[in-house]
Parts: C-alpha cells; structure tokens; sequence
C-alpha cells in the first residue's frame, strides 16, 4: 500500500478497530525491511532500511547483509571519518541530505547513526561508529539525527547498548557495572534521546550482564524511557530478539526482520495464558501507528534529490574528515615543478567504505588519481604505479619494482596505503592493527629510492603507523572517506583545502597498549569490561603510556596560539572562554577542546575528561574569542552507591587545549555539591558511621571521645578498626553499643 503525504492516522480509533491477532501482527515484520500493513483500514507499511552514512535500499530480493544490489545513492563518509570533523554543523547537513534521499526512496526510517564507543581498536564495526569519548559521539549523533529528521524522516539510534564487538556478537555477555554503563557507554544514546528524541531506537544483539538487550526492562523502559523520556519505538536489531514475550514486556516494540508469523504466535499466547496483557500489545501497537503516522506527513512517490549537490557536500565532508598526522613541510604540495609519483592501488581503486549491511551503491566515485591529474592540468606530470594489489595489499616483487622506479624519477612520491576491504567489516573482529606486509614493504622501497614522501591511508579504524611514519614527511588519515573522498583528498594535497579533521581516537604505538588487552572479545561468551570508565585516551592517560597521535590531535596548514583565558561560574554553570589567534600565513580551522579534571574525590576519576569543544576558522593573523559552555553534568559522575549523578564540591580543574595531550592554558575553579551522605545499615564500617553527621555524633556519643581517640583514631591500629563493619564490632565482648542498638540507630538514620 502506498504512502499518501500530509494525511494522519487516528491511532486512539486504530487501536480500538483492530483485532488482537491484528495488533500482535503489527509488532513483527512484514518482510526484510517492511512493516505490516492492514488494509481493511488504510493502514500502510513503512520501509526501514540500511544507514547509517548512505542509504541502502535494496532493489529486488532483500538481504540483510548486502548481497543483492542497492538503490544508487550518496555514499557520505562512514561515521569514522566524520567524526574526525568535530563538526556538529556538517553533521546536521549531511543527515538533511539523507533525509531527502531517503523520501526519495519512500523509506520512513534510516538504520542509524550508531554511537557505541570505541572500547577496543580492534572491533570490525569501528568504521561505523563515531569515537572512544561519548560527548563527542552523543553531540555529533544528535546533529545526525536531527538532520535526517528535520526532512519527516525517522533515524534508529544504535545499537543499545554495549555493542563494541562482532565476535559472538549475537550472544556474547557484556559484563560491566552500572557506573562505567552510566559513564561511557550510555551518554551517547541518553544525550541523542533527550535532546533529539529520534524516532525509533535499535536495541542491541548482545546480552548485558546475561540479559539480552532485547528483553532487558532495566534498559528498554527504566533507563530509556522513564528516565530520559524517550516517546518513539524500539526495534530489533535484525534478528536480535531472543524470547518475542520477554522482549515485548521489557519494552521491545518491533520485530524485524519478519518471523513468518512466529513471534506473533508467541505473544498471542502469551496472552492468553496470562503471562502478556492485552495492554502490552496495546502499547507497542500504539507506538507502531504512531510511527506510521509521522512518516505518512513527509512520504510519497515522485520525490527527488540533487544528486549532484549531495555529491558536492560529500566531497565537503570527506575533506572536513581527512587527519593530518604529521608534516614537515611537504605538504601542501606545490603546483608546479617536477613529477609527482602516485603509488598505491587505492589511489586508482579507492576503498572508502566499509563492508557489510551499511554498503552504499554510491551515485558516482571520485578517484585520487584522476582528481590530482585534473587539478594540476599538465602542470607537473603525475606517473602512477600500484604497487600492491587492493584486495589483498600483499608484496608483489614486480609492482614494487615498477613503484620504485617511478619514485626514482620523482619529485615526490604519493603512497597510498590501508586497509584491504577483507580486513574490517560487520561481522567480524580484526586480529591486529598492522597495514598488510606489502604496503609496508612497498613503503619503505619507495622511501629508500625518493625520501620525499607523503603517505595517505585508508582504513575505517585506526592501524599502528609508529613502526613506518619515520620514512614519511606527511602522514594523511583518510579513514574511509565516501564517494568524493579521491577530489577531497587531491584537494589536500594540493592546499586547495586547508586539513581540518581532529581524531575522535587515540593512535596508539603498539596495539599492547590498548585497554581492551586480556578482556577482548572474552571467552566462554563473556566479555568482561575490566578497564571500566579506562578507554581511549583515558586509559592512555592512567598509565603514562605513550601514544603514536592522542585523542583531538590534528595538524593544518597553518598554526594557533591560545590566550586570555577566562572562566565564569554561575552555580554550577561554566562558560570557558579563549582566544585564538592564526598565526600562519594561510586560513584554518581549529578546534578548541575543553577538559575537565577532578583532583581529589570520593571515587576514581580519569585524570581528564573531554566536556566541550568548539571549532573556529580563522583567517592569517584574525583572533577570536571562543567560548564554551558547561553544564553541572561535565562536573559530576554517576555515585554506585546513591544511584544518581553526582557532583562532588571542591576544586575542578580546567583545562583548554588541541588535543588530549596539547594542553594549552589550564585553571583550577571551586564548585558547590551535592549532599552525598549515603543510606546507613547495620553492615556499614565505623568509618561510614563516624563520617555520618547525624549517627557519627551517635556513636560518639555512646562510646566517648577517650575511646573513639584510642580505638579509632590511633595511628597504628585505627585505620583497620575502622574498616570493621559496627554491626559485627557490637558482637565484640565489652564493647559498648549492643547489636540491637546498631540495628535501632540504622533505622533511624537511614
């Protein structure tokens, strides 16, 4: 049944017209990618399909994985490479243009973004998420969605939660406690959902803690709806639903893709055995209508895109993702003078997506290679050899030495290097970070024969560069950088765009290095989330490590001096204000990245935080004043204990810089708390009771001030006496307060 725009449903009338065997049908799937329609009353289905950074219809036969061919449609940089843009603006643009191309497609709801974090380099999803700090990837995911939604398009925020592998991904166990949920891995989602409210949210394969996320009460409505409020529907990933009644009463609206009528048999027995209520199936088919309805406001044939505007915005994209690692002053490369020698299979076939369910039939590719030669239109003459083959990057004697004599008669050598498509992808887990052999082999024959070097790489999550970067004078990150990533790069090399990217993740030297060793993907499926709140560059920070490039890191073509600091303080309200100056002789971008840090607390804190940022383009020799503002949640941190957010008063410090580890100017600023005296029980040690203002003075009370000096408070011995638990010190012959006493006092301070 088709979509007729601008029309309504009554869902209230709906509800009360159809069946129960009508109602539990609309919570399962019609086929791969569509909802059930009802026809006796004009109830049509929707078409949800493939994101998140193009869109994947799939013409004909549906596939879950991307076997049959899609729709043509811009493919914009996977989330890896945007992210490095730190530009929440951009972001907003690019989800418009999906929007529109999603209307033109008459689908109602694009499978994305996903905002898991990055816990461990080595995931094979990591090209479609967007970083390892969850402020960055909640404030970039939100501006996602509010693009694509601003067109009458639904997004599906993924993939809640806990989702930051794909080996055993279907069953595996993530096991980690609440503070380092609360902390790392929910912020994204919370910080989209309250401050976007995206239409659908895509509950997750894996298991939390042994429970499925797809019939986990706590996530899908204690967490997700009572406490941030979110009002749209919850859907499967496909294929994720475990048991269909436990998934429907814990909140799990929509089954997909289609179970043939199974989960609807479950739930319709479940019903009448009691252990369902119609009302469950009410509510969940209420949501479903309800999203029936606003895609009916915006959907129609006959639409369209400009598909080469979308084209242009994407090489816009792609340019604004590209890292500068490092330079020496090769680059930008200058439009006239000798050979430029471009090497590298990927400059001629470019890898610049990843592979699985997200793979766009993108409208048209752009290549490095046929963007420098029309740029420089015969100024310098670009000889190109591939030097490895793209599949697989293995060595090749003969087209290394074909890449070594073109280097020879070169000005400058252009290596183009990655990852091979078969390396990361859905599915499955990288086994280490290292480019293939060959490359690195080709790379140092290449240097050996033409120091002057210049290296591009593409891969979706980030490979060691430490052991090879020295035989290059730039280093490039491409990430995966879309359909127009080939002109977007020529454009960097040739100074026609000036870098802008920062990482969204850390480089490390060594893959040892990384959080995750020892606890990834897990064994016996488990996983355990051992480093807790410790990924990323907090983990790098904890134990001193060196790191190849930090977290925020990200050179350009000219350079940024930071000055005039200053913080003002209202309540717990921050605003941070800086002032940046060009100082180069060409324009760029910066982006000024504000960390907090909290000395000394009741709890473990990482040694920084990020809690803003804010991106500024500058003209040679212009200054501006940058200001950043902060809410009382960068200052606070979940108590295990009270179960809530907390903000410790005393001193925090702040610090304002370009990267994790180019800290700028830093000052320390005084906050106010909140009461963080924690309920009393018998069990609590003498230290909770002593600390407790009302039965610490109790205590004293009853034992006497000589006793509580010579038992608790010695230096020898009171540390550990006060490690004891009251309850079981009043079991003690001769102590002074009885157990029923300890029991009495507990109630009452509680």
């Amino acid at each position: 049944m088709g979509l007729h725009p601008g029309t309504s449903l009554d869902v209230p009338a709906l509800i009360g017209a159809l069946t129960l065997e009508e109602k539990a049908a609309l919570l399962d799937g019609a086929d791969f990618w569509r909802t059930p329609a009802v026809e006796r009353l004009g109830i049509p289905a929707l078409t949800l399909t493939d994101g998140p950074h193009g869109l994947r219809k799939q013409a004909g036969e549906a596939d879950h994985l991307g076997l049959n061919d899609s729709v043509p449609a811009t493919c914009f940089p996977p989330a890896a490479g945007l992210a490095s843009s730190w530009d929440p603006e951009l972001l907003t643009r690019v989800g418009a243009a999906l929007g529109r191309e999603c209307r033109a497609a008459e689908v109602a709801v694009l499978l994305g973004p996903g905002v898991n974090m990055k816990r461990s380099p080595l995931c094979g999803r990591n090209f479609e998420y967007f970083s390892e700090d969850p402020l960055l990837a909640g404030e970039l995911g939100a501006a996602l969605v509010d693009g694509v939604q601003s067109q009458g398009v639904g997004t599906s925020l993924k993939h809640f939660a806990a989702n930051n592998q794909e080996t055993d991904r279907m069953t595996v166990s993530a096991d980690v406690d609440e503070r380092t949920l609360r902390e790392i891995y929910l912020p994204a989602f919370e910080r989209i959902v309250t401050g976007s409210q995206p239409w659908t949210v895509m509950c997750a394969y894996n298991r939390i803690n042994g429970t499925y996320a797809s019939e986990d009460p706590w996530l899908l409505t204690t967490v997700l709806r009572d406490e941030w409020g979110f009002r749209g529907l919850v859907v499967s990933d496909w294929g994720a639903v475990h048991r269909r009644d436990a998934g429907l009463a814990a909140g799990l609206d929509l089954e997909m893709p289609s179970s043939g009528g199974a989960g609807t048999r479950i739930i319709l027995d479940a019903v009448r055995a009691g252990t369902l209520s119609e009302k469950d199936v009410d509510r969940a088919a209420t949501r479903v209508l309800e999203l029936v309805g606003r895609a009916l406001r915006a959907l129609g044939p006959g639409q369209g895109f400009d598909a080469a505007a979308h084209h242009a915005l994407a090489r816009e994209a792609a340019t604004a993702s590209a890292v500068l690692l490092k330079n020496d002053g090769i680059l930008p490369l200058p439009r006239t003078g000798g050979p430029i020698a471009v090497i590298g299979e990927f400059a001629r076939t470019p890898r610049f997506q990843g592979a699985g369910s997200s793979q766009v039939n993108p409208t048209r590719v752009d290549t490095a290679l046929d963007a420098l030669r029309d740029a420089l239109d015969g100024a310098r003459e670009v000889v190109f050899a591939p030097g490895f083959t793209g599949e697989s990057g293995a060595a090749d004697a003969a087209l290394i030495e074909e890449a070594v004599r073109a280097a020879a008669g070169a000005e400058v050598a252009v290596v183009f290097l990655g990852l091979p498509p078969a390396a990361e992808s859905e599915g499955y887990d990288r086994t280490h970070l290292d480019l293939p052999a060959g490359q690195v082999a080709l790379l140092h024959a290449v240097a050996d024969a033409n120091p002057r070097v210049v290296v591009v790489l593409s891969n979706g999550s980030v490979v060691t560069v430490a052991p090879w970067q020295d035989r290059a004078g730039a280093v490039l990150e491409g990430w995966l950088l879309g359909q127009a990533g080939g002109a977007a790069t020529a454009d960097l090399l040739l100074g026609t765009a000036a870098p802008a990217g920062r990482l969204a993740e850390t480089i490390p030297v060594r893959y040892e290095h990384n959080p995750a060793i020892g606890a990834f993907p897990g064994e016996h499926g488990h996983v355990r989330y051992g480093e807790g709140l410790l990924i990323g560059y907090r983990w790098y920070d904890a134990h001193r490590l060196p790191v190849a490039y930090p977290f925020g890191h990200g050179l350009s073509y000219t350079s940024f001096a930071y000055g005039d600091l200053a913080v003002t303080v209202d309540g717990r309200s921050v605003r941070v204000t800086v002032t940046v100056t060009n100082t180069g002789a060409r324009p760029g971008t910066e982006v000024v990245q504000v960390y907090v840090t909290d000395p000394v607390a009741g709890v473990y804190r990482p040694e920084q935080e990020l809690r803003g940022f804010a991106r500024v383009t500058l003209a040679p020799g212009e200054s501006r004043a940058v200001t950043v503002s902060l809410g009382d949640r960068a200052f606070a941190y979940w108590h295990p204990v009270l179960r809530r957010w907390t903000v410790e008063g005393g001193a925090f410090g702040i610090r304002v810089g370009a990267s994790s580890r180019d800290i700028r100017l830093e000052t320390t600023i005084e906050l106010p708390g909140d009461d963080l005296t924690t309920p009393l029980t018998p069990g609590a040690t003498v230290d909770a009771w002593l600390a407790h203002p009302a039965a610490g003075a109790w205590l004293r009370e009853r034992l006497g001030d000589d006793l509580v000096e010579a038992m608790f408070l010695d230096p020898a011995n009171g540390r550990m006496m006060r490690a004891i638990p009251l309850q079981r010190l009043s079991r003690f012959p001769g102590f002074p307060v009885t157990e029923p006493q300890v029991e009495e006092a507990a109630a009452r301070f509680a």
